[in-house]
């Protein structure tokens, strides 16, 4: 099983686009994430979080896990970030006599 580092980007970052959604486009977002980590199950190894900081592009991150990309990208399919933003994702390499 391979791990993989998804980043979050858009062109504004995750406290901007939290700040001008009303309490209704708050809930329903979230209630789209919940979905697709229900979708999604046991490949994730950690939901990640929002964050701040950096270039100000990569406004949260996820670290799922899965046999192969192909995999992956099918689990990423519809996910509802791509709503506002795409997806970067970056695999965990092995490393040696760890």
């Amino acid at each position: 099983m391979t791990k993989y580092l998804v980043l979050y980007r858009a062109d504004q970052s995750a406290a901007e686009q939290m700040a001008q959604a009303s309490p209704e486009e708050q809930q329903a977002g979230m209630a789209a994430w919940m979905e697709w980590f229900g979708k999604v199950g046991d490949a994730i190894v950690d939901g990640g979080s929002p964050v701040a900081g950096g270039d100000g592009t990569v406004g949260g991150y996820s670290v799922l896990q899965a046999d192969t990309r192909e995999t992956l990208d099918a689990l990423l399919t519809g996910h509802p970030h791509l709503q506002v933003g795409r997806i970067d994702v970056l695999e965990f390499l092995p490393m040696p006599g760890m």
